[in-house]
């Protein structure tokens, strides 16, 4: 992607969504863009709301020690994580465990798909940050949360943090970016709506312009399809899987015994952006919704 001379732009069509959805290792922006992440999402922007994660780790009974991330990324909450937590961090994309290894080195890194992944050992806390925004389907969702499960020990506590419940989805759009040391800068515009209400996916078109330090400017124009589920169906589900459920977003203000927050229609902030943006600059103590869910000690 590193073409074209000096204040030279090349535009890129963007990509057409297919109707059974994508994973995250399908888009450009986690695969040959992904070099780009730290710019476009920078690791500070994440402080706040990896305080509020660690805040729920740190309340939960027995204690958290040893957590798997899974669909971690490009490691910028593990970053904020991984000085009182042992990760271990799962991503499907290569490149962008690339990024999260040059980042978290002292981290164990595995390639994996998070609907299927077994490692083979229990952790006491699963984490599924906003990475299970690309299962666009119930059975993908399930999946998901069956490997959470499957990954807990007795006792243990998966945390789940979509950035879009279908209750509270209004159509909306943002932008950030930044730039780093050597000179390059990248900034992005996004655009979230809904082409269907009756169903559980939405579609969230973004525009990204990146900027060598040479001058050179690529634009990248990119649909990504995402999952936007119903409350009850993430309770449901979680249920299903043999978790004990939280109350979830709305669910409850303080949380319950497991030591999750619960966050309604306006837990991030309403602002120009709406409900919310997936790569912004600037995020609240917790920008996503948060679900918890107890695998049974017995």
């Amino acid at each position: 992607m590193r073409k074209g001379s000096a204040r030279q732009a090349a535009l890129v069509c963007p990509a057409l969504v297919r109707q059974d959805g994508r994973m995250p290792g399908d888009y450009r922006l986690y695969t040959e863009l992904a070099g780009w992440w730290p710019l476009i999402s920078p690791p500070e922007a994440y402080t706040e709301e990896a305080a509020h994660l660690a805040a729920v780790f740190a309340a939960a009974t027995p204690p958290v020690r040893q957590v798997l991330d899974l669909g971690s990324g490009g490691g910028h909450v593990a970053a904020h994580l991984k000085g009182r937590f042992a990760l271990t961090l799962v991503d499907l994309s290569e490149e962008m465990l690339a990024v999260s290894r040059r980042l978290n080195p002292e981290c164990e890194h595995v390639r994996g798909d998070m609907r299927t992944v077994r490692l083979g050992r229990v952790f006491d806390a699963v984490l599924v940050h906003d990475a299970v925004d690309y299962m666009t389907s119930e059975d993908d969702l399930r999946q998901v949360i069956q490997t959470a499960f499957a990954h807990c020990r007795p006792g243990g506590l998966g945390v789940f943090v979509p950035d879009y419940l279908a209750d509270t989805f209004r159509a909306a759009s943002g932008g950030g970016g930044g730039r780093d040391a050597a000179g390059r800068q990248a900034s992005f515009r996004e655009w979230a709506w809904d082409p269907d209400p009756a169903d559980e996916w939405i579609q969230v078109e973004y525009e990204f312009t990146l900027r060598a330090a040479n001058g050179a400017v690529q634009v990248v124009r990119e649909a990504h399809r995402l999952g936007a589920f119903r409350r009850d169906t993430w309770l449901r589900l979680l249920a299903d899987a043999g978790f004990d459920p939280g109350p979830g977003p709305g669910g409850g203000s303080n949380g319950s015994s497991h030591g999750e927050s619960s966050h309604g229609e306006n837990s991030r902030g309403e602002n120009s952006r709406g409900e919310n943006s997936r790569a912004e600059g600037s995020r609240g103590a917790m920008r996503g919704h948060l679900f918890t869910g107890r695998r049974p000690a017995g």
